[in-house]
C-alpha cells in the first residue's frame, strides 16, 4: 500500500500503528486502579499489622483520589513542558515508585504516603491520556474512550483479585503477605513505562511545545474552568457518579466481611465481578450511544445511572438478589457512566487541546469530589449502625443526578463552553488531515 493511499487510522503523531498504540493505552490504563483496589481485600491483615483504625483506612482510598484530582488539574501546563510522552512516562514512574515502596512500609504512614504518590501519577497520566485518544482516533472516539476506560476498570478488578491470591501464595492461608499482594503493581507499572516509551515516540514532546507548536492559552486553562458553569456542571456529575464508585471501593469487600461473614478472598471476588461489568459497561454503552454518529449520550446516561440506583436499592434494602447479580448491575452503571462522561467531556470541544483540557478540569474537581464519598458513607455508617443508611445515601445522590445529566444537549456544547479558552485557536493536525497531506 502507498504512503498516500494509507489508511487514515494509522496514527502517524504516536511513531506506531493504531492497533499497538491501542494496546499501548490499554497497558497505561491497566495501571490507573490496580493500586487502588488491592488494599480493600487485604484490610484485615494490613489493620493488624500496622494498626490502622477505620477511619485512616478510608484514606487509602480518599488520599489518591484527591491526589489525582490535584494533579488532573495542572494536568494541561505539565504538558505544555514535558509533552504528553514526558508527562505520562513521569505518572508511570510515579506510579512504579510507589508501588514498590509498599513492599518495605511498615506502618500506615508509607502505606498512606505510597498512596499518595500513586494517585498523583494517575492524576497525571489521566490529565493527559484523552487529548491523546482524541488526537490519536478522532474518528473513534467513543470507541478509544471506551476501550481506555474499560482498560481503567479492569485494572481495579485485576488488583481485587489478584492482590490477595498472591498474598496468600507468597505467605500462606494463615498469615497473608499483604506487601507482596501490594508491591505486585509495580512490575506492570514499569511494562507499561517500557512500552509508553516505546510506542509514543513522535508525540509532541516539550521542546515543539515551546516553538508554539502547543497553545499557550491552555497552559492555565484550569483556572478559567472555575469561572465556568458547564466546566463546574461536567465537574460535579462526574464527582458524583465516581463517589459511588469510590464507596464500593473502599467498603463493599468489608460490608460482606463484618455482615455477611465471607472471606477476604471472597470479598474481593465480588468487587473484581464488579469491575469486570465495569469494562463490559465502558466498552459497550460509548460504542452503542455513538451509532450512526450520534451524539446525544443522555439517554444512555440515564441507563447508567439507573442500573446504579437498581444496584445501591437492592443493597440498601437488604433484597434477595445473588451478590453476583447486584456488583454486575452496579458495575454496568458505574463503568458505562465514567466512559459515557469522558466522551461528554471531549465532545464540547473540537481542539483535542482545549477538550483535554476541560476533561482534566473535570477529573480534576471530580475526583476530589468522589474522595470524600467513603468518608460519608463511612461516616454515615458509623452513625447508623450499618450499611443500609450508606447505601441509601448512594441511591438518593443518584436520583439527584437524573435531572442533571438531561442538561448535556449536544446541541448547546458550543454556547455552554463559549469563551471558556478564549478566541478560538486551531486545531490540531488530525491524522486523517495528515494522510490526505501524504
Amino acid at each position: 500500500m502507498s504512503r498516500a493511499a494509507r489508511p487514515a487510522s494509522d496514527n502517524p503523531r504516536t511513531g506506531a500503528g493504531p492497533v499497538f498504540f491501542a494496546c499501548v493505552v490499554v497497558l497505561v490504563a491497566l495501571n490507573l486502579r490496580a493500586f487502588l483496589t488491592s488494599s480493600s481485600p487485604l484490610l484485615e491483615p494490613i489493620r493488624a499489622a500496622t494498626g490502622i483504625g477505620f477511619h485512616a483506612v478510608a484514606l487509602l482510598t480518599v488520599l489518591p483520589m484527591f491526589a489525582m484530582g490535584a494533579v488532573s488539574l495542572s494536568g494541561a501546563a505539565v504538558g505544555q513542558r514535558l509533552g504528553a510522552r514526558g508527562g505520562i512516562a513521569l505518572g508511570l514512574g510515579a506510579i512504579a515508585l510507589a508501588c514498590a515502596g509498599r513492599y518495605v512500609a511498615g506502618g500506615a504512614a508509607a502505606l498512606l504516603w505510597s498512596a499518595a504518590l500513586a494517585g498523583a501519577g494517575v492524576g497525571l497520566v489521566q490529565a493527559l491520556m484523552p487529548g491523546v485518544v482524541k488526537q490519536a482516533y478522532p474518528a473513534r472516539l467513543g470507541l478509544m474512550t471506551g476501550l481506555y476506560s474499560a482498560a481503567i476498570m479492569g485494572g481495579g478488578g485485576l488488583g481485587a483479585m489478584a492482590s490477595p491470591w498472591l498474598a496468600r501464595a507468597v505467605g500462606g492461608e494463615a498469615q497473608l503477605d499483604w506487601h507482596a499482594g501490594l508491591a505486585m503493581w509495580a512490575v506492570l507499572a514499569v511494562v507499561a513505562l517500557v512500552a509508553w516509551l516505546r510506542g509514543a515516540r513522535q508525540l509532541p514532546s516539550a521542546s515543539s511545545s515551546a516553538r508554539g507548536t502547543a497553545d499557550p492559552s491552555l497552559d492555565r486553562a484550569w483556572l478559567r474552568c472555575f469561572g465556568h458553569r458547564r466546566a463546574w456542571l461536567l465537574a460535579l456529575c462526574f464527582g458524583l457518579i465516581n463517589g459511588g464508585y469510590t464507596s464500593l471501593v473502599a467498603w463493599l469487600p468489608h460490608y460482606f466481611h463484618a455482615e455477611r461473614g465471607w472471606t477476604a478472598q471472597q470479598g474481593g471476588a465480588v468487587l473484581a465481578l464488579m469491575t469486570l461489568a465495569q469494562v463490559v459497561g465502558a466498552l459497550t454503552l460509548p460504542a452503542l450511544a455513538r451509532r450512526g454518529g450520534q451524539r446525544d449520550l443522555r439517554r444512555w446516561l440515564v441507563g447508567a445511572l439507573l442500573a446504579q440506583l437498581a444496584g445501591f436499592a437492592a443493597l440498601g434494602l437488604a433484597l434477595p438478589v445473588p451478590a453476583a447479580v447486584i456488583a454486575v448491575v452496579l458495575g454496568a452503571g458505574l463503568g458505562g457512566a465514567f466512559s459515557l462522561c469522558m466522551v461528554l467531556a471531549l465532545d464540547h470541544r473540537p481542539d483535542p487541546a482545549q477538550a483535554g483540557a476541560l476533561a482534566g478540569f473535570m477529573q480534576g474537581v471530580g475526583f476530589m469530589i468522589a474522595a470524600l464519598a467513603p468518608f460519608v458513607t463511612g461516616w454515615v455508617r458509623e452513625q447508623s449502625g450499618g450499611f443500609t443508611m450508606a447505601w441509601a445515601y448512594l441511591a438518593a445522590v443518584t436520583v439527584l443526578l437524573l435531572p442533571a445529566v438531561l442538561r448535556f444537549d449536544p446541541r448547546r456544547y458550543a454556547s455552554a463552553t463559549a469563551g471558556l479558552f478564549g478566541a478560538q485557536t486551531a486545531s490540531a493536525p488530525s491524522p486523517i488531515d495528515q494522510a490526505r497531506k501524504a
